[in-house]
Order: C-alpha cells, then structure tokens, then sequence
C-alpha cells in the first residue's frame, strides 16, 4: 500500500506559484498579461497554477530577485499551498536561482526554462530533439551547481525533462561541454543537409513563403487549409515545434513552397533562438514572410511586435511580409475587421478555419510570389497534346483558342522553359 501511495504522489500534477515583478519600465498592465501567458505556459508543460505574487522594485534585487521580504512572504504561502514550483516571469541568474530555492524549499524555475522544457515535450524530429536539448544544457551549465544538492534530477517534472544528454547534468562540467561540443557539430550536419535540400528547391525556381506569427494565432490550421497537409492543431501554446514544407499551387498555376515554422513569443530565450537557427533558416531564406495574426487577442498589436523583434533577432526583418488578419470568423460584425484593414491597409482578412477571404488571400499570394515570367503567344499543332499539357502543367494560361488548324495561347511561362516551347511562340507579348 506504501508503494502505491507514493506512485501516486510521484505522478500527481505539479502545483504551480507564478512570480512577477513591476519594474518602473513596465505598466501594472503589462506585468498582468505576462503572468496570464505564464499561465497558459505552466499549463502547457503539465502544472497547475495555484497562485500568483508581485511585488513593484525599481530594479531587481541582485541576490534573490525579490526584495527579501516578499520572498519570505511568498514562501510561507508555498509551504501553506503545497506548491511544487515557482515559476518567474523573468530569466534568473544562476545565484538568484540558489538563494531563491534555499528560500522556497522547492523547485525554481523562470520563463526560459519553463519554454525549454515545452520545447522539450513537443519535439518530435531528431533536429528539433538536438536543438532543443542543445539550448537546455547552455541554460543549464553555469546552474549545474544546484542539482548536485537536493534538486536531483529523478523528481522529474516540469523543467525537468531532456534528451540523451540529461543524465550527464550530475557529471562535471567538462562532460556537459563535451556534449553541446557533439551537439553543435551534428546541427552542423542537419544544416548542411538543409543548404541541399535549398538547393534543389532554387533548382526547379518554386518560390518559398514561410508563415510565421505569434504562438497559438493559428498558423498550423491556416498551413492545413492551403496545402491539405495534417500539421497538428491545437488551442494552446507551442502546439507544433518541428517544421513542415509543402508544395502549394496557386489558382494561378504557379507552384511556390509553403512552410510552417515553431510560434514566437515574447522574451523568447535567446539560446533557443541560436540553436534553432538551423530551422528557422526557412525564414531567412523566404521570399516571403506569411504573418498570421490572431485579431480576436486584446493584445494582438504586442504580438505583431514581439514577432517582429524576434525577426529581427533572426536577421529577417528585411524580408516582404504579408500581414494575414486570422479568425475573423470570431467578429459578430464586419466592423472590428473593417478597423484592422483600414490600420493595415496591406493586410489580408480570412478565416483559416473557415477559408472565408481565401480567394483575396490567394490572390495576395499568387502577386507577392510572382516570379518573372516570359508573357507570350504561341500556335502549338493539335497533335502535340503532350507539348500543351506541359503548357498547362507550368504555365499561368492567360487565353486558349482550339478552333483553328493549331491551338492558340496567351501564357505566362518561366523562362527556364521557354526553350522547350521555342518552336510555337509567334509572339513576345511582354516586349
């Protein structure tokens, strides 16, 4: 009975405080919907969150983040809770964390290794498991100290998770460095990999759109509504991490690449974003940068922000964007769209649920992808039917006229293949 009773203890939900502090560059407001999405994360990785503190400083305390007595304070309320982690808002020096777990009695954790250890649930790729395990030991190293006291890593748990490197947290840190050594060398191979595959993509001249936004605004189901791929879609946080590309024609008849990308968030952990650079190298090499939006959040517009800095970060903020306005399906009237298109006069409105405003963001797509592409008139013989199939296969058919001795076209075609149709071109319309 004793060991079921502990098995039982062993696999409850973790109890979760969350910790956030109102410095002067910050408004009561922001701290507020920070901790909200801090929720949604300690949601995510398994936890239940029981309560919350703040405290307003000037600046943070130097030794234990809190000022000393707000954390005794908070750590009363642990012990009268039972809480099992307290989770800060904030990135914490490796100090802070040990003062602070001396002070709680229990598990520390801040938002970066709260975000790493999502990563680390999602990750289904052996890329992303490298990567992700890759920017968990950068974390971890200069805080190896306090797992060799009482924080084994048996408890398990949120923050607690890892790949093949994990039992080596207890070695020294000599063995931890070795590791990321081989980790940054095998993501030098997925990378080299990936300079392959770019290269075959340029080889047949598809352009490449990656859709990127904010976690949770719907990129995964707008990706699935395009392209009739089956990309997990789930209403929460970091539903898929792992990258997806396919092959997407445009009514148009042009055939372009489409890419679904890892969600960003506000103070994404930078260690994360370098060992995802690999992945997110379909960013940067994009012709173009599919923002989905999420309009229904409050604090959408610090959305469409928090993404852009991360693009910046990424050295992608260069790239064409096409603003895509998600889940319009959720307004009773047309007003509350009608006012994010006259804010963003560029943008496209849809559904991704629906498909409703698909034509207009087809429409979008077929223009900002349009490659160069020779406009001309041919006359091909009827009996060259496979001649006229490979027109159609490639080329944008502008007009079509079957009734005279041969078939006559208006088309666009790209201008690798217009050797091929040499012989029946008649005219140079785009002179």
């Amino acid at each position: 009975m004793k060991a079921l009773y502990s098995t039982a203890r062993e696999k409850r939900t973790e109890r979760v405080l969350l910790v956030g502090v109102e410095l002067k560059s910050r408004s009561a407001w922001d701290v507020r919907d920070s901790l909200a999405e801090l929720a949604q994360l300690a949601t995510t990785a398994g936890g239940v969150v029981v309560g919350e503190g703040t405290q307003k400083l000037d600046r943070p305390v130097a030794s234990t983040y809190l000022g000393p007595g707000k954390a005794q304070e908070l750590s009363a309320s642990c012990r009268d809770q039972q809480i099992d982690t307290v989770i800060f808002d904030d990135e914490l020096s490796p100090a802070q964390s040990r003062n602070l777990e001396r002070i709680f009695e229990c598990k520390v954790l801040d938002r970066t290794a709260l975000i790493l250890d999502i990563f680390a649930q999602r990750a289904r790729t052996r890329e992303g498991k490298l990567q992700v395990e890759l920017a968990q030991l950068q974390h971890l190293l200069p805080r190896l100290t306090r797992y060799w006291t009482h924080l084994s890593r048996q408890r398990g748990g949120i923050g607690m998770r890892g790949g093949e490197g994990e039992s080596q947290l207890e070695a020294d840190r000599r063995k931890v460095q070795e590791r990321i050594d081989r980790l940054k060398v095998e993501l030098a191979v997925v990378e080299q990999q990936r300079l392959i595959q770019r290269r075959g993509r340029q080889r047949n001249l598809w352009p490449l759109a990656s859709i990127v936004g904010y976690t949770n605004a719907g990129k995964s189901t707008l990706f699935n509504a395009l392209t009739g791929a089956a990309v997990l879609e789930e209403d929460r946080l970091f539903a898929t991490l792992d990258p997806t590309t396919r092959r997407l024609r445009l009514p148009t008849n042009q055939n372009v690449l489409l890419s679904d990308t890892v969600g960003f968030i506000r103070k994404l952990p930078h260690q994360l974003v370098e060992a995802f650079k690999a992945t997110l190298e379909e960013v940067v090499n994009a012709d173009l940068l599919v923002h989905v939006v999420d309009v229904t959040h409050r604090q959408a517009e610090d959305q469409i922000q928090a993404v852009n800095d991360v693009l910046r970060e990424i050295g992608a903020d260069d790239k064409p964007v096409l603003l895509v306005l998600n889940k319009i399906d959720c307004f009773e009237n047309g007003e509350a769209a009608a006012g994010w298109l006259e804010r963003h006069p560029e943008a496209v409105a849809v559904s991704a649920r629906t498909q409703a405003g698909f034509p207009a963001l087809w429409a979008e797509l077929s223009k900002r992808l349009r490659p160069v592409r020779d406009f001309i008139e041919l006359s091909i013989p009827h009996g060259e039917a496979g001649r006229i199939a490979k027109l159609h296969s490639v080329g944008q058919i502008v007009e079509r006229d079957y009734s005279g001795a041969t078939a006559r076209f208006k088309a666009r075609i790209p201008p690798h293949v217009r050797a091929e149709f040499a012989p029946f071109i008649v005219a140079d319309l785009s002179l």
